[in-house]
């Protein structure tokens, strides 16, 4: 059987570069294209391995910096024959109205017209910077309710990918069960959920890059693909090969990236990433189930976690340290981090 990948990649400038001071040069260098590791490095391999990809486009800095940011974050990703959809981060539009200390981060803040004016908004900005109408849409945050989705559909959107069970009920809040992962209809679109595992304590973890070990990925896109699982969404972010503070690579982030590239060109007959604007999803017949938790994968992620904040983002002391895995378990991780 075969499951259709849709590989999403969030592109955004962040709020944390744009508190920390600098311009949106610098912002763009740190969230788009850190480290020689963002959107170009990732087109990059995408070509490589002949896979397709979906690059959520938040066309809202324009409202504070103009389109150049914007174009420049689209162009590459046209001209490497990818997909550019809609993502909105909500918090810049407070920002251009000179509102910083009480901007609001959640779409969901803003009542069912405000919504439907920012839509609209991101919707013309994004094709003015040059990109085609888009079809499919994410909330910043995942934040979406039922208000969110009904401009989505007036507006001629097909799709909404902003369903999280590992974040509900808030900040997404749509309507709809958490564990859900199949393509379903929701207030006149067809909502396309983040995937999701299954935690040992029945909760769920959602399919992103930064969140889930090779093992698990593999584990995931196998139960899905013989399950017959319409679709697979992956989530990563422009900036999620890189460092939070966008100077150096995260070798342990940049190789589940390499890798899954790999395993999806390896598995194109059973994996074959789609996108948006050529998928057409029905609900199946039977609701699919995440993969069910096993014990060594979590605790072998937990552990290659923490050996990738301890190199990439924090120290770890005492405690922490004790609670590494023994020295095999320890060189396999260090091998997966690409050290």
């Amino acid at each position: 059987m075969a499951t259709r990948v849709l590989l999403t990649v969030d592109t955004e400038l962040t709020w944390r570069h744009f508190a920390a001071g600098g311009g949106w040069c610098e912002n763009f260098v740190r969230s788009v294209e850190p480290a020689g590791v963002g959107i170009s490095y990732q087109l990059k391999r995408l070509a490589e391995h002949g896979l397709s990809a979906c690059f959520f486009v938040d066309p809202m800095p324009a409202l504070v910096y103009g389109l150049e940011p914007v174009r420049r974050m689209i162009e590459p990703i046209l001209d490497a024959g990818q997909e550019v959809q809609l993502h909105l981060h909500s918090f810049w539009h407070d920002l251009a109205q000179g509102n910083r200390d009480d901007a609001r981060f959640e779409l969901t803040k803003f009542d069912a017209a405000a919504q439907r004016e920012l839509i609209e908004q991101a919707r013309g900005l994004l094709m003015a910077a040059g990109a085609p109408a888009p079809v499919a849409f994410r909330s910043g945050s995942y934040a979406a309710d039922a208000d969110t989705l009904r401009p989505l559909r007036d507006l001629g959107f097909a799709w909404d990918s902003s369903h999280n069970g590992a974040d509900h009920p808030w900040p997404s809040a749509l309507p709809l069960d958490p564990a859900l992962i199949d393509p379903a209809p929701c207030e006149g679109v067809t909502e396309i959920p983040v995937s999701q595992i299954r935690r040992a304590d029945g909760g769920l973890r959602p399919f992103q890059l930064c969140a889930l070990s090779r093992q698990e990925m593999k584990a995931a896109l196998s139960h899905a693909a013989h399950h017959g699982h319409p679709t697979t969404t992956i989530v990563s972010h422009s900036f999620e090969l890189a460092t939070r503070d966008g100077k150096r690579v995260n070798k342990l982030v940049r190789g589940r990236f390499d890798w899954l590239c790999r395993f999806l060109a390896a598995n194109e007959a059973t994996m074959p990433t789609m996108r948006f604007d050529a998928l057409t999803a029905a609900p199946p017949a039977e609701p699919g189930e995440p993969l069910p938790p096993r014990r060594l994968r979590t605790a072998r992620r937990m552990a290659e976690q923490a050996v990738g904040a301890a190199l990439y983002e924090k120290p770890l002391v005492g405690a922490a340290l004790v609670a590494l895995p023994p020295l095999a378990a320890f060189e396999e991780l260090v091998v997966h981090a690409g050290l």
